[in-house]
């Protein structure tokens, strides 16, 4: 009688093996970016410490992780980068956000306007809001670079939710257009301090993305101030949103949504600054900047700080080749990184005299003739 051969192989069935659950792992990861709406949900109900859950998941629990977690260089293949591309489930995780994201903020306006709530407890419940805004205008960014129009328009309801709209027109066509360049006021300049780069960049960018529109108009013979200007919708539907808020909520709710929005613009323009802190694209005897290069960005491949932000962090490639969906951005290790993630560096970036003392040294090294870069 043949006695039958077992292998561990044939216990297992066909269709599961190590590449799917990779795979599988690959996807999921980006689903860390719900512990801030999810964990901020409770924080609402809650008073002390736990109003504010999502703050202390960004800011202690992510920065002391990645102090043990090794970056991730890896890139994917051109077979796994176009299978990513055509995966439905990278797209889909975006759209259904945006409705996650509102709906948590609607039930912020409803918890917040109790009157009873202690000023601790509302300071508290504001600043996980804060959070929410900040993961909205993220998401913003990312769907504000595609070409569908139903897209853009999911990305501008995220932005609306921060009062950060005018992020669009002024990201695409003049962050990446003059990135590392004293034309961009989004490019944080050496020494300079991160509490006076919050208001050079937001008014900066403001002014700018409204300069934009106008020139839009006048060079298709439209009145500078037509409804097809994105700034005088975005200014309408901002208006329309803080009078629904003041008439439906009153004047506590209105006030403390306008501070959870300020907190996710400040969580914006701290990622503006430390993403291209002192770096500068030299001008060439035309008048001309150099182009667009990894080497104009910095850089962290510390997986969660990744996940979150969808890759942002990958900024190299996302300004070398801006229309990458995030799910595919390329590592660039040879190109100026960041010791720690996102959420460790913005920490750091408002400790100044470290940060200086730190950062300079690293542009001062990376200025080096002996300094090499992938193009």
């Amino acid at each position: 009688m043949r006695c039958m051969k077992i292998t561990f192989d044939s216990l297992i069935p066909a269709t599961y093996n190590f590449q799917s659950v990779m795979t599988t792992i690959g996807k999921l990861k980006y689903s860390v970016v719900l512990v801030i709406p999810f964990s901020a949900i409770p924080a609402f109900f809650a008073s002390g410490i736990l109003t504010l859950l999502p703050v202390l998941f960004f800011f202690v629990l992510v920065p002391v992780a990645e102090l043990f977690l090794k970056p991730d260089h890896t890139n994917f293949t051109e077979q796994e980068n176009s299978g990513r591309v055509k995966d439905a489930f990278f797209d889909w995780f975006l759209y259904l956000l945006v409705p996650i994201l509102v709906s948590v903020g609607v039930l912020f306006l409803i918890t917040i306007s109790d009157s009873k709530i202690s000023l601790p407890d509302l300071i508290g419940r504001t600043a996980s809001m804060g959070m929410v805004c900040a993961v909205a205008i993220n998401l913003g960014h990312e769907l504000g670079h595609r070409t569908n129009r139903v897209e853009q328009f999911l990305g501008e309801t995220a932005l609306l939710i921060s009062l950060e709209n005018h992020f669009l027109p002024y990201h695409n066509l003049g962050h990446h257009r003059n990135v590392a360049t004293p034309k961009d006021p989004a490019t944080a300049r050496r020494h300079e301090l991160v509490y006076t780069f919050w208001f050079r960049s937001q008014f900066g960018s403001y002014c700018q993305a409204w300069q934009f529109e106008i020139d839009k108009q006048r060079r298709h013979e439209r009145h500078p101030l037509s409804l097809r200007n994105r700034m005088v919708c975005y200014t309408l539907a901002q208006i329309i949103l803080l009078l629904t808020i003041l008439f439906g909520f009153g004047w506590q709710t209105l006030l403390a949504f306008g501070a959870a929005a300020l907190i996710g613009k400040l969580m914006l323009e701290t990622v503006n600054y430390i993403e291209h802190y002192g770096l500068s694209r030299k001008l060439k005897a035309d008048g001309k900047y150099e182009r667009v290069l990894p080497r104009h960005s910095w850089n962290s491949d510390h997986i969660l700080g990744r996940s979150i932000t969808f890759e942002l962090s990958r900024h190299s490639d996302h300004h070398f080749r801006a229309s990458k969906h995030y799910q595919v951005l390329d590592s660039f290790p040879q190109n100026p990184q960041m010791p720690t993630g996102y959420p460790g560096m913005m920490i750091f970036s408002l400790l100044s005299p470290l940060w200086f003392r730190y950062m300079n040294k690293k542009i001062d090294e990376l200025n080096q003739p002996s300094s090499c870069s992938t193009d």
